[in-house]
């Protein structure tokens, strides 16, 4: 649909590659291949359209949207024809977010001697000649291109301010019925609503008016503020900021009940900061760092300490800030950089050799969050940043942004706290006492009234979906769960089935069953009695039951094979379109007649080669319906329930740009493979009850001199860098990468500010904001020093999937492996002052080559496996779209030894006793036969039981009498009456808790088929196509020594 407002490229600079995921700014254009070498030019195109002369290119003309410097608004010139995407994984968008008077700067290609990663027998340790392999710029001021931490250029940019735009945030209410902040009550826990868009009908089209970036307000203004240009001046952040009143204690951790106590202190509700006025050169007074981290200080060989995994999960690096900043400081679970030592300069990031980039949560489940409800949303009038802990009060009346130094006035409002009752406290309101809070937002924040919460089900109903069985598991978890979907006396929903035909149902109140309606026409399709299809759930409940309780009888004798998938997907979005809301769609096959019909493209013989696999969609059709569908503010996500290859990597575009999820169930057969039906049954009582929000939009702020560039996640991206999220779910995490514009030499601190807004499912429009703050350090040594090394791994990850689709994976796996050889190298030559021999590493990239390496053994990167296709392209689904807890989890699992579990160390949660077992190596030398280990990876559990296990643990735990009498398909662990058994089924629902998605565990003997998955995911042993860690510490010390 042509959509004026929504650029179909969000609004960037021409040239956008949409490609895997991440849109980088390069010239070149959407294709359906492989795009070579996007990553490699961060140039900006100086034309404003899409200029696209390929075959199939998006048909819908879309005015350029551009911002005038001088009055900061938007115009709309130019057409911009967008061709298909060739984009594999969720929508990173490479954009480039209008920075101020920012220095221009020449993007140099690099294409140097890149050192491959070698085999295993080292015939190929020399290095090769590889155009495309690093992340990393080189030394250089120019950022060259081996890895995307190259850094756009601006010199070709005409928009200079960003503009003003509107967001909010998303998120739960848990405070109490204050008239100010509203507290803990659960009925709120899943409140959304959607605002924001008028459909008007032009030329049978719909068009949507998109000024979310005028309610949300974008970056620096356009008009020059004369405010004092040395933020170290004024920046005292003096006023002591006393705790909330004992009723309004947050007291609970923010993360879930469930989740182990962190050692690190971060807020969770308002806190105290009581202290004699500071000046920002208090602040910063061991700014140094180094004797707030004398660990950090250590230089390690890792050729000689090579046992340097912790053995409790390893916790983020804590900011080097004053204590009075640090302990308002927003939550790493929720929002974290890859360096907590910011570069001063775009130079010293260079020379690090290191990504910098956010990683965020940011609808995550909160335990407490302050929600405020207020006529009055105090923000800079410059660039839009909410008021926050960071900012300074010059005096009662005034205060300065943290994000672009504008002095501000106080609204009379804020002068009043409701929760002390006093005049003339500005700076201890609940907004400047919380680095996450959510504020209830009036309604200029709305473009529309809030809807109602729309859910459609679309099923497979061909007869390869009847054979698995799914629906009943399907129907029976929605009939368990009707009354728990997020809503409220509005919500709506309807259902769909599909084979060769589309079948609709009827569910007008009234009738004494529901009604189905047939539409064999998949050519051109059309929505019968559209008033009756979506329907009120209270006043329909009863037909809807007896919908889901006869939908799996339905079909059980069909014998049509086919699938028309597109066709039925173009009728949910039209039934959709007026509302907007959620879609949720279940495959078994691949989609066979109509529109967006495919054809199997995977060649099993090719599987384990690095090369030439089909990671890029096969049909533009399923990217431009999700852009359709984002333009509508419905989002998509799918369910893929199959043992055939069914082409994920188009498939999976419809959840990436609506900003859905997806699923994958290989081989879900309701009998052969009942494991598959318990994960589906527990994932879906997740995915229907937990809280969601709707219509909303994202931008991420920083301060001036900072610059976002790269987008990783599920979205679409409507204007330069207003993330447009139909659905937020808080299961979905993003990842942006970041250069450094302009000198930060006039500051000490820096900040990050992401706002979600979005509408509750009991429509109410929330805005939920994240501030972190970050000290900013001018040697080489300290951005060592902060390096959070999970954080990196995580952003090279996204970047890696970006890579493998618009190059190739070998062109990825060798970028991965220069990451680690180029930041190790530049410690060497630039920190060491004697150069011993070994690999010298500093202590807070001590787990760097070892995470790298697992990340080459991931299932999104390895090589030399027989992994499915569709496998490989849903774990690079994960990687973007995964918070970053479990994408490591995922990456680098742990190892627990469980045969000897003990009370000591344990965690007490709500009365029940949670052992603590140590962490160990991922390696084959950690193992005993006469023990028991449990590997946790993310998404599967697996208990190796040793030959010669004791008699203790099979009785006592398995309740077996010798090894022999294990089970080959143990999946369940007995509940027996014995203090082990008990032990290890607590240790095993904690892990599982913390999460979600569903775990399956398997009990592996030592001759069971499942132990290749146990052995595949030791990191640290060799495998036939790859490295051990201590080979590939060999390996990368060659190249650093060099």
């Amino acid at each position: 649909m042509s959509q004026p407002g929504i650029p179909i490229s969000g609004g960037a600079p021409a040239g956008l590659q949409a490609q895997n995921g991440a849109a980088s700014a390069s010239g070149s254009l959407y294709t359906n291949g492989p795009v070579q070498n996007t990553l490699m030019s961060s140039q900006v195109s100086v034309s404003q359209g899409y200029n696209s002369q390929l075959p199939g290119s998006y048909p819908h003309l879309i005015p350029a949207k551009t911002l005038n410097p001088v009055s900061g608004q938007s115009n709309y010139g130019g057409s911009q024809t967008v061709s298909p995407l060739s984009n594999y994984q969720g929508p990173g968008q490479t954009l480039y977010r209008p920075l101020v008077a920012s220095n221009p700067v020449t993007t140099s290609l690099h294409s140097g001697f890149v050192p491959r990663m070698p085999l295993p027998t080292f015939q190929n340790a020399a290095a090769t000649s590889m155009p495309s392999g690093s992340f990393l710029p080189g030394a250089s001021v120019q950022p060259p291109s081996n890895w995307q931490y190259n850094y756009p250029s601006t010199g070709s940019q005409t928009d200079h301010c960003p503009r003003a735009s509107s967001q909010s945030m998303s998120g739960n209410t848990n405070l109490t019925t204050h008239q100010y902040v509203s507290s803990g009550d659960p009925s709120l826990q899943n409140s959304f609503i959607k605002s924001g868009i008028t459909p008007n009908t032009n030329n049978g089209s719909v068009v949507v008016h998109n000024s979310y970036d005028e309610i949300e307000g974008g970056g620096f203004s356009a008009t020059p503020q004369h405010t004092n240009k040395n933020p170290t001046m004024n920046r005292s952040v003096g006023y002591s900021y006393p705790s909330l009143p004992p009723g309004y204690q947050n007291t609970a951790p923010p993360s879930t009940t469930a989740m182990p106590p962190s050692s690190l202190n971060y807020p969770s509700g308002p806190q105290g900061f009581n202290q004699t006025p500071l000046g920002a050169n208090h602040l910063t007074t061991s700014m140094s760092g180094l004797s707030l981290h004398p660990e950090g200080l250590r230089v390690i060989n890792l050729l000689q300490e090579r046992n340097m995994l912790p053995s409790t999960p390893l916790q983020p690096p804590v900011p080097n800030l004053h204590e009075d900043i640090q302990k308002l400081n927003c939550n790493p679970e929720l929002f974290r950089c890859t360096l907590t030592s910011i570069p001063q300069t775009q130079a010293l990031l260079n020379k690090a050799k290191l990504p910098l980039g956010l990683l965020l949560h940011p609808f995550k489940d909160l335990v407490q969050l302050p929600v405020v409800t207020s006529s009055t949303i105090v923000r800079c009038r410059s660039c839009r940043t909410y008021i926050n802990p960071f900012v300074s009060f010059l005096d009662q009346r005034r205060w300065k942004c943290n994000l672009c130094y504008r002095v501000n006035d106080v609204p009379e409002e804020f002068m009043y706290n409701p929760l002390t009752r006093v005049y003339g406290e500005p700076h201890r309101r609940p907004e400047v006492q919380n680095a996450t809070i959510e504020f209830m937002a009036p309604s200029e924040y709305m473009l529309r009234p809030p809807q109602p919460p729309v859910y459609l089900f679309v099923f497979d109903v061909s007869h390869n979906a009847v054979e698995t069985g799914y629906l009943n598991t399907v129907c029976q978890s929605l009939l368990d769960n009707l009354d728990l979907l997020p809503g409220n006396t509005r919500t709506k929903i309807g259902f769909i089935t599909f084979d060769s035909t589309i079948h609709f149902y009827s569910l007008q109140e009234g009738l004494s069953q529901p009604q189905m309606l047939i539409v064999s026409d998949i050519e051109d399709v059309f929505i019968p009695m559209p008033e009756n299809l979506l329907v009120n759930l209270n006043e329909s409940k009863e037909l809807v039951q007896d919908l889901l309780k006869t939908l799996p009888q339905m079909f059980t004798k069909t014998l049509e094979t086919h699938s028309a998938l597109g066709p039925a997907l173009q009728a949910a979005f039209k039934l959709m379109s007026p509302t907007g809301g959620r879609m949720s769609v279940f495959q078994t096959q691949l989609p066979t007649l109509g529109v967006g019909a495919l054809r199997p493209r995977e060649e099993p013989n090719q599987r384990s080669s690095a090369k030439e696999i089909h990671l890029t969609p096969s049909t533009d059709f399923y990217k431009k319906l999700a852009l359709d569908c984002s333009g509508q503010q419905v989002a998509v996500d799918l369910f893929l329930l199959s043992g055939q290859y069914s082409d994920l990597a188009s498939l999976g575009c419809i959840s990436r740009y609506s900003a859905g999820s997806v699923y994958y169930y290989p081989s879900y057969h309701h009998q052969q493979n009942p494991v598959q039906v318990q994960k589906l049954q527990k994932e879906l009582q997740r995915y229907l009850t937990r809280k969601i929000g709707f219509e909303a939009v994202m931008r991420i702020r920083c301060t001036k001199g900072l610059s976002i560039h790269t987008f990783h996640g599920n979205f679409f991206v409507r204007s330069t860098d207003l993330l447009s999220l139909p659905n937020v779910n808080p299961d979905a995490g993003y990842a942006v990468q970041m250069s450094v514009e302009e000198s930060l030499t006039d500051t000490q601190l820096v900040s990050f500010q992401s706002a979600l807004l979005y509408t509750s499912s009991k429509g109410e429009r929330r805005i939920r904001v994240h501030t972190l703050c970050l000290p900013v350090v001018s040697t080489l040594n300290e951005v060592f020093l902060g390096a959070d090394v999970q954080a990196i791994a995580g952003l090279l990850a996204n970047m890696a999937v970006d890579r493998s689709v618009t190059a190739s994976l070998s062109d990825a796996r060798d970028a991965l492996v220069n990451a680690v050889i180029d930041s190790l190298s530049a410690y060497r030559s630039s920190v060491l002052s004697n150069q011993q021999p070994g690999l010298m590493v500093p202590f807070s990239l001590r787990l760097f080559p070892l995470f790298v390496l697992a990340l080459l053994k991931q299932k999104s990167f390895q090589t030399g496996t027989n992994a499915r296709l569709d496998e490989r392209i849903f774990a690079m689904c994960q990687v973007k779209n995964q918070p970053l807890v479990y994408l490591m989890l995922t990456t680098h699992p742990s190892l627990y030894r469980v045969d000897n579990l003990s009370d000591e160390g344990a965690l007490n949660i709500n009365d029940r006793t949670i052992p603590q077992p140590p962490i160990l190596q991922l390696s084959v030398e950690k193992l005993s036969r006469d023990g028991a280990f449990l590997m946790d990876a993310g998404s599967v559990l697996m208990l190796w039981v040793g030959k010669n296990c004791g008699q203790n643990f099979l009785s006592r735990v398995l309740g077996v009498q010798n090894y022999a009498l294990i089970p080959q398909t143990m999946t369940d662990l007995p509940e027996l009456d014995t203090p082990e058994s008990a032990r290890i089924i607590a240790f095993i629902s904690w892990l599982r808790e913390q999460r979600p998605f569903f775990p399956i565990l398997y009990v592996i003997r030592d001759e069971s088929p499942m132990k290749a998955n146990f052995l595949q995911n030791m990191v640290e042993d060799r495998t036939e196509s790859a490295l051990s860690y201590y080979e590939f510490l060999l390996h990368i010390q060659q190249q650093v020594n060099k």
